[in-house]
């Protein structure tokens, strides 16, 4: 599982790599795309609570990453299942062509329905996970539309099979001046432009728990990164160059008494998200 900076494989921002028990790899999948996913909401009108719209729906994602598990090639000793967020896109990656009888475009129309792995189907049948008469593609569209977003594409690359959600994720900074936890002052409209449209669900926790100062390690363990690099280039970095985060101390940046609190331009950014 990987998050990309942009629209390649460049560089990626997260990556994890995984050996386990299916049902605890589809979990692991799961959050992994909370962590990344845009999470835009509102308020009600006349009701005290915020509506949540997913970037994809959940249902729809996981029916897609459980297809990727139970229909790998697991004959295949190299293979693997992948998970891919990129700016503009999330593609997910089994090895193992499609079934005989089986095409892309009969993935969206009725179909039959062919096991190629029918003892690990049957773990996610029991567990209320799939349904048994090959309609999850089907309704992964008929989801997707309802939901206002393209259905997804899929397509057989070389030896496996590649679903591709086109969705805006959100753009990436690309941020490389930095040394240790300090950000020099020059805020491009580049990188403004860049940040302004990430602002993910981690991102609006980050600003909204920095309304009072916090420490460097106060807001990574908020967001529960372990990586401290991770944290530095993905979020404390471009939101310091972005003027949506302000240190506290700017002229003394690695001093141990440094906080950093949410600017009125992070205030803006975080009304702005919300439809």
């Amino acid at each position: 599982m990987a998050r990309f900076r942009g629209v390649d494989k460049t560089e990626f921002l997260d990556q994890k790599m995984l050996r386990a028990p299916a049902i605890r790899l589809l979990e692991e999948a799961e959050i992994f795309c909370q962590r990344h996913f845009p999470l835009p909401g509102r308020i009600v009108p006349g009701r005290m609570e915020r509506l949540d719209r997913p970037l994809i729906p959940p249902d729809a994602m996981r029916e897609i990453l459980v297809n990727a598990i139970i229909h790998r090639d697991y004959s295949n000793a190299g293979g693997s299942m992948a998970l891919a967020i990129f700016d503009d896109r999330v593609e997910v990656w089994s090895v193992g062509r499609f079934p005989n009888g089986v095409s892309p475009r009969a993935l969206s129309r009725t179909h039959i329905s062919v096991l190629r792995n029918p003892l690990i189907a049957e773990v996610f049948h029991r567990s209320g996970l799939i349904e048994k008469w090959g309609r999850g593609t089907n309704r992964v569209i008929e989801m997707c539309r309802a939901h206002g977003i393209a259905p997804p594409e899929f397509e057989e690359v070389g030896p496996a099979v590649l679903v591709t959600f086109r969705v805006p994720v959100g753009m990436t900074a690309r941020v490389t001046d930095q040394v240790g936890d300090q950000v020099t002052p020059h805020v491009t409209e580049h990188v403004t432009a860049h940040v302004t449209a990430q602002v993910t669900a981690h991102v609006r926790r980050l600003l909204e728990a920095a309304s009072e100062p916090m420490s460097r390690e106060a807001l990574q363990m908020l967001l529960r990164l372990k990586h401290r690099q991770h944290f530095l280039r993905a979020y404390l970095w471009p939101l310091l160059k972005a003027g949506w985060l302000e240190m506290t101390l700017p002229e003394k940046p690695r001093s141990r008494e440094q906080r950093y609190r949410t600017t009125e331009a992070g205030r803006r950014a975080l009304e702005e998200s919300r439809p």
